[in-house]
């Protein structure tokens, strides 16, 4: 099974950084994104890291968070925040389980947001499952390291990483999942369509786009079912 990448968006604290990293290595996961980090490089997040100074030299910086899972086909929001319209939520250990039925081939990002406030909306729309640890109700703010740390040994110890391929492989459809980039890329055309056709309410038409995200991405779209999709929206605006 291949490793989740662990994406944090807009970390104002370079210690943050250096301590989730730490955090990754303690449980054997070593992929790290970056989409616009207020301060990295800096000495901090390698004093934080405490030995996790090889993950830091490897991360990967990103100017968007669409860049960062481009390559994903499950995408999971890291959030304590309520959505009135969100992809399905779960917690730390169920979406263990839901890893566990992936195929070896599906590239799963965790996506942990700001310090201050957490992922928008827009970042949320972009994830196929919301993840939220629980916690005090009345208190439940959670450093974004101790975040990380709490999803890593939740991995470790499903002992995700050892997972047998052969079982995994023909097991679940996931595998064939189309990544974020080709989903992204079937939304905005549909959106031209639906606006074509007036279909959306041209003041108001991010909730019923919300739905239709929601509708789609049930389905589990493959890259083949994206073309045909595609397809049909394209002989539509041509009318």
């Amino acid at each position: 099974m291949k490793q989740p990448k662990v994406v944090l968006v807009e970390t104002s604290h370079p210690g943050n950084i250096g301590a989730a990293a730490r955090a990754m290595k303690t449980m054997c996961l070593y992929e790290l994104g970056l989409v616009l980090p207020k301060q990295f490089p800096d000495p901090v997040a390698f004093a934080r890291a405490s030995g996790a100074a090889d993950i830091l030299e490897n991360a990967r910086q990103y100017n968007t968070l669409t860049e960062a899972i481009a390559d994903c086909q499950n995408v999971v929001g890291i959030t304590a925040r309520n959505r009135k319209l969100s992809a399905p939520v779960v917690t730390p250990k169920e979406l263990m389980q839901q890893m566990l039925s992936d195929s070896v081939n599906t590239q799963v990002a965790w996506v942990f947001g700001r310090e201050r406030n957490g992922l928008s909306n827009e970042e949320i729309d972009l994830c196929t499952t919301v993840c939220t640890i629980p916690s005090n109700k009345e208190y439940g703010s959670l450093n974004i390291a101790a975040a990380v740390q709490i999803l890593c040994y939740e991995w470790h110890v499903a002992g995700l990483g050892a997972v047998n391929d052969v079982s995994n492989q023909s097991s679940s459809r996931s595998g064939m999942l189309a990544p974020v980039a080709e989903r992204e890329g079937f939304y905005e055309h549909l959106w031209q369509a639906l606006d074509k056709i007036e279909f959306l309410d041209k003041d108001n038409p991010t909730p019923l786009m919300r739905k239709m995200r929601r509708l789609f991405d049930r389905s589990q779209m493959s890259s083949a079912d994206i073309n045909i999709l595609r397809g049909i929206l394209k002989n539509v605006l041509k009318q």
